[in-house]
């Protein structure tokens, strides 16, 4: 959760106020025959920092709120976040029934438990789980918590082998890239753990490769967080390849560091799409992988609040992690940073994974995939844009992958229709950047100006720059998730084009004027005596003057 700091209502409205018999300091007022016809309407203000001592009517409140949160962008035009915004009528039905029902209290909700249970087994088979193994997990607070999960159980077990071995336990470090999602960061500085972040390039991808982590790991590497799905790109880190590198570490010194793959978005794509991952392992399959995470809130299309964290066998979720509690008259097993939470998701995420099966979320995956393709050939088509995403060129050999669950090459063959394995595989993410042609013509237009354009037509779309090492290069990035039908997608493709003509037939334009104007607007003041006026003044000084946004325009959150 974002921070926040403690407004005192006393310096704003005590003072801004014309006097404290003002209609908006009384109760409420009498009955209403509309929300808009209440108080609230034009001699109140509503409530924000303070409790009111009296109540007010709910559909007054319900107004006020509603029409406040209208101010928000619209969640199918934030193209700008992974989360899923799209819910199917009766999934949400069976999340309005179940709304109330606490997920830790299994004994009183026991059809719930088992359906949590349903989910762990099913995520474990699609992700490779091996005959004899006894997969274990849990459904988590998003991907962030399940990380943190995933990230104490490599600590643990490796202090326990540490103190076998008579070693010290002071210096524990975790690998991983510096496009690395901020949980994953978290997680080292919480748990006191070196986060070692390493460099990315273009040669790689922007993302981590096998050689920097051989020239960075020792015996007190806890693990490595491999990503399936870079926020950034949406390229796919290479399991494999960073797994044998820590086979031959083993080979040599003994020491065996394991790998958690962060799959909060590629967890529900890889294993449906005909591209899977190309010609390489990722998920259990590989003895070194012990533990993937996913996010159900993502692409598992259910909404906020919802992760999953699966352990390939038991034995690597080290026993003494494991709460076991009795709660409400009854006992369970727990593994979490929470406690109480909604059990709701879980139950929406069940009905999806029956609802769809695995034809439904391939439809859905390849559909995603294939308007991702469109709209990267769409910006090139242009001559203005270039894509560093890759999911639309070709892949090196278009055969369909297999062996991890996603390949179907009897099918592809005899259709012989175009799908995401003729394809480099990755999530549906474009990332793209202007040109050095078209920078060196109109060097004036500035990514975050169409960034900010582009929001006055509602959609939302982030400007940042690439990891460190890379930061001199700004992207502009669109998440194409299954609310993005096809015809929403030549909007976008339109007004990305109409936004672009713009600014280049016109000349230097400073948006900082458009983009800080907010910070600067000011209160117009009634000077019925010049000493109250300037007392309003500092005040309106202290909390207004205070707006400041970063003067590169560079959007850090990028999940």
């Amino acid at each position: 959760m974002s921070l926040a700091r403690h407004v005192d209502p006393e310096d704003i409205i005590h003072h801004l106020s014309d006097n404290d018999n003002h209609p908006r300091n009384r109760g409420h007022q009498g009955p209403h025959l509309t929300p808009y016809s209440s108080a609230y309407a034009s001699q109140r203000d509503i409530p924000k920092y303070n409790i009111p001592k009296e109540g007010a009517p709910a559909d007054t409140v319900y107004s006020m709120i509603k029409d406040e949160l209208n101010l928000d962008g619209r969640p199918t035009l934030n193209l700008a976040s992974f989360v899923n915004t799209n819910i199917e009528e009766r999934a949400e039905q069976l999340m309005m029934e179940n709304m109330v029902k606490n997920l830790s209290d299994n004994d009183e909700y026991p059809a719930m438990l088992t359906m949590s249970e349903r989910c762990v087994s099913i995520l474990a088979h699609l992700w490779g789980v091996q005959k004899g193994e006894k997969a274990i997990g849990a459904p988590t607070v998003g991907s962030s918590e399940a990380i943190h999960l995933g990230g104490l159980a490599m600590k643990r077990r490796w202090q326990e082998r540490r103190r076998a071995a008579g070693k010290d336990t002071l210096k524990p470090n975790i690998l991983m890239g510096a496009n690395a999602q901020v949980a994953l960061e978290k997680f080292a500085r919480y748990f006191d753990v070196e986060a070692r972040v390493l460099p990315v390039s273009a040669k790689h991808g922007f993302h981590l490769d096998a050689e920097s982590v051989r020239n960075n790991i020792d015996e007190n590497t806890i693990g490595v967080f491999v990503i399936l799905g870079s926020t950034y790109t949406g390229h796919y880190e290479p399991v494999e390849d960073i797994s044998k590198v820590l086979d031959e570490f083993e080979e040599k010194t003994g020491h065996d560091i394991p790998i958690h793959v962060d799959a909060a978005s590629g967890g529900f794509i890889a294993p449906f799409t005909y591209a899977g991952t190309g010609d390489k392992k990722w998920n259990f399959e590989l003895p070194r992988v012990k533990s993937i995470n996913t996010s159900g809130h993502k692409y598992g299309l259910v909404s906020a609040g919802l992760g999953w964290i699966i352990w390939r066998d038991e034995s690597y979720l080290p026993k003494d992690l494991i709460f076991e509690l009795h709660y409400l008259g009854g006992t369970e097993q727990s593994f979490t940073l929470n406690f109480s939470r909604p059990g709701a998701q879980v139950i929406v995420q069940y009905f999806n994974l029956i609802h769809l099966g695995f034809n439904g979320y391939r439809e859905v995956m390849e559909n995603c995939l294939a308007n991702a393709r469109l709209l990267s050939k769409s910006l090139e088509a242009t001559g203005w844009y270039t894509c560093v995403s890759e999911i639309h060129k070709p892949a090196s050999s278009s055969s369909p992958t297999n062996g991890n669950g996603n390949g179907d090459s009897k099918q592809q063959e005899g259709e012989q229709k175009i799908t995401s394995a003729n394809y480099i595989p990755g999530l549906p993410v474009v990332a793209f950047h202007l040109t050095d042609q078209f920078k060196n013509k109109y060097p004036h237009i500035k990514q975050e100006t169409i960034s900010v354009l582009m929001r006055a037509r509602q959609w939302i779309i982030p400007n940042y720059a690439l990891p460190p090492n890379e930061s001199q290069t700004e992207i502009l990035r669109v998440v194409v998730r299954n609310s993005m039908s096809f015809d929403l997608l030549d909007k976008l493709v339109t007004d990305l084009v109409q936004v672009t003509e713009q600014l280049m037939e016109h000349d230097e334009i400073d948006m900082n004027t458009l983009v800080r104007g907010q910070y600067k607007r000011t209160p117009k003041l009634r000077h019925d005596a010049e000493g109250k006026a300037k007392e309003k003044e500092k005040v309106v000084e202290k909390f207004m003057g205070q707006g400041k946004r970063m003067d590169e325009g560079i959007h850090r959150s990028v999940c």
